[in-house]
């Protein structure tokens, strides 16, 4: 071992010369190696402002530069440590000129969206609207514009969304705004059609770490190559036999290509498990055997034999649940968990989780669902973000319309509606419309003053905000505009309970806090753009909010049970798991209809990323796993039979194989890593002899 790494992880962080995989096996330390190898790209002399690494979350972001921040001290914040849509705002607001865009452009919200393509599709149907942004968002994460998606249509409802993915296209430019597909896609169009764009990313990053790689889909990986260039200085950290995000664009493909593509790749595999007990890791190692392995790998523990993997047949969903608060009560009983944080039920879909929050209540556990409302998803925090959005961008509309109906102003429909049809007219935004002389032709005098009104205030909000820089300052700044605007009498004239009100009004008040500290420095921006200890004026701070989902500090140290799909549990742990709902139909899910229209290999494909969901179920698990599955279970209004998944069978849990040692396998993996540095050392040292001679 060095500074805590085992031999393969040292492989890993001393490779430094050109491109890297290493082939993170669950619970294997991989955010350690990244951690690490930027301490070792710092030690060898590159500064730290030219190492990037990308991640797909903010959380992820978050505690890999805190990790990073423990090795090596504040140097660390010179690392650029964020999401890959972070990365891509970062490009666009530094370089997004070459393709028209001003570096105050706004990003959308699912909402946003929504609304802009309805009204690009001519439908008020909110269910219809959101079918075309999912079939856009494919596309475009397919890296397809809306002609190349015309051109690849397949009946008339693509070509019809193909085309109104082009008008939608058209708005979002007028706008100036993007969705968040666009921040990879964009990125990606900017360095792919400018060469300069290009070489000066190029050379600023001097070596990119990618977490996650197995989630990345075709677009993230073109612009991957396009950021590292053909030197390669890359290293992906990924696990095929954890890539569970097919039906969002992500592809193995980008693991297959690698050696393709980089002829000098160097692969390390992680198969040391340092979170899980061996009757887990047999369990798991088991289950995705059925699997074509890309890079097969076999995890182990030292941690011993630990518990068998149960498996529990319940009569239906409700005696199910029952069994759960048992299990759970019974560890607690037997001092196996003191904290309600040491246990997480997970499911495949959200749909399950009902039956099993009744229950927990019924004990009067404390739970929580993962994956539940965003803090930003809340109305209230929506109607200031909007506010936020028109500050940064004035062309905004969608950010127009909500700010200048919340609260009300005395702006009623028909002034925006004759608004709206004089900025179409003009091709102008609508906040640049009611500045224009010829307004006045379309409205009442009343109607322009209360226009004009409104738009001296954003401007005057606007530029405070540039000039309000600083925690105490921004607070109070914050404070004084929501009562300008009488805010907190908008929430309790809408609701009517007034507890409601007042648990909204303090959302409010957090959301402001929280904005406050990041003006301040004092907490790191997961978005990769406020570093802490750097002071922001708000109107920086406003530009990255729409990239931060959660306000994470909030569920720090809840002592509660989490429920949670099997999707939201991916990169997260628990002492004790229950995976619930084991049936036919669940897990693997077979959708109710397929319409004659799926080919076999589609069929094995979703069948193989089923396994690898379970997989990673399995994997969740520290120290104990129960799995379940139920005789019955409800099917609409009915009850049906149901069978036990296969995936049960395939765990394996009733052979008596011979089990291998875990000393035996560190024995040697030892034996390998000694060799490859005595023939390093042999090539080193025929290189000098044949130097000298």
């Amino acid at each position: 071992m060095s500074n805590g790494l085992n031999l393969a992880q040292q492989e890993a962080v001393n490779y430094m010369h050109g491109p890297c995989l290493v082939l993170a096996g669950a619970g294997s330390g991989k955010t350690r190696v990244i951690t690490h190898k930027i301490a070792r790209l710092m030690q060898a002399g590159l500064d730290a402002k030219r190492i990037a690494a990308i991640t797909f979350t903010n959380k992820a972001a978050t505690e890999m530069r805190e990790r990073a921040k423990a090795l090596v001290g504040r140097d660390a914040k010179h690392v650029l440590i964020c999401t890959f849509h972070a990365l891509g705002v970062r490009l666009l607001r530094q370089d997004g000129a070459a393709l028209g865009l001003k570096p105050q452009f706004s990003i959308l919200d699912t909402d946003d969206v929504t609304s802009i393509l309805k009204d690009a599709g001519g439908s008020t149907d909110a269910a219809t609207a959101r079918q075309w942004q999912w079939a856009i968002s494919a596309w475009k994460s397919a890296g397809l514009n809306a002609a190349q998606a015309e051109a690849q249509a397949k009946d008339d409802i693509e070509r019809t969304t193909a085309r109104i993915m082009a008008r939608y296209e058209e708005r979002l430019t007028a706008y100036q705004s993007v969705d968040f597909d666009d921040l990879i896609g964009l990125p990606l169009k900017l360095l792919r059609d400018h060469a300069e764009v290009r070489d000066k990313w190029q050379a600023l990053l001097g070596h990119v770490l990618v977490d996650e790689y197995q989630d990345t889909n075709a677009t993230q990986y073109e612009l991957l190559k396009l950021l590292v260039g053909e030197r390669g200085r890359f290293t992906a950290v990924g696990d095929d036999d954890q890539s569970i995000y097919g039906w969002r664009g992500a592809t193995l493909d980008n693991l297959r290509k690698l050696p393709q593509e980089y002829p000098t790749l160097k692969v390390v595999k992680l198969e040391q498990n340092y979170r899980s007990t061996g009757a887990i890791l047999r369990a798991a190692n088991n289950v995705i055997q059925p699997n074509p392995k890309l890079f097969p790998k076999t995890l182990f523990s030292e941690l011993g034999e630990g518990e068998p993997v149960r498996v529990v047949d319940c009569d239906n969903e409700e005696h199910e649940a029952e069994r759960m608060v048992t299990r759970i009560q019974s560890i607690r009983a037997n001092g196996g968990g003191k904290d309600w944080k040491d246990f997480a039920v997970l499911y495949r879909a959200n749909h399950q989780a009902r039956i099993f929050e009744q229950a927990l209540r019924r004990a009067q556990i404390p739970y929580k669902v993962s994956g539940g409302q965003s803090f930003f998803d809340r109305a209230e925090i929506r109607d200031l973000c909007a506010w936020l959005r028109l500050w940064v961008n004035n062309d905004d509309d969608p950010a127009f319309l909500r700010s200048v109906t919340t609260p009300k102003r005395g702006i009623g429909h028909q002034t925006l509606q004759s608004l709206g049809t004089f900025a179409s007219k003009y091709k102008l935004s609508l906040f640049e419309a009611l500045f224009s002389n010829s307004l006045a032709s379309v409205l009442p005098q009343r109607a322009v003053g209360s226009l004009h009104e409104f738009g001296r205030y954003v401007n005057d909000l606007e530029f405070r905000a540039r000039h309000t820089v600083g925690a105490e300052d921004a607070r109070a700044f914050l404070l004084e505009w929501l009562k300008d605007i009488g805010y907190e009498k908008h929430l309790y004239d809408g609701e009517d309970s007034e507890k409601l009100a007042a648990s909204r009004w303090t959302n409010v008040l957090e959301f402001c806090d929280w904005m406050a500290q990041r003006c301040g420095g004092e907490i790191d921006d997961a978005a990769g753009v406020a570093m802490a200890s750097e002071k922001k004026n708000l109107l920086e701070v406003a530009q990255t909010i729409a990239l931060l989902s959660t306000i994470s500090e909030r569920e720090k140290d809840q002592n509660v049970v989490t429920l949670s799909t099997l999707h939201a549990a991916k990169g997260l742990e628990w002492p004790h798991v229950m995976l619930v709902g084991v049936v036919e139909g669940l897990l693997p899910f077979k959708p109710e209809d397929e319409g004659g229209k799926v080919v076999s290999e589609s069929i094995t494909q979703r069948l193989q990323e089923e396994r690898r969901l379970m997989y990673v179920g399995i994997t969740r698990a520290q120290r104990s796993l129960a799995v379940s599955w139920t005789k019955r279970r409800k099917k609409g209004r009915e009850m049906v039979a149901a069978q036990p998944s296969r995936f049960i069978a395939e765990m394996a849990l009733e052979k008596t194989t011979t089990r291998e040692d875990p000393r035996e396998k560190l024995k040697a993996l030892r034996a390998e890593f000694a060799k490859k540095a005595q023939d390093t050392a042999a090539a080193a040292a025929a290189a000098t002899a044949a130097g000298a001679a």
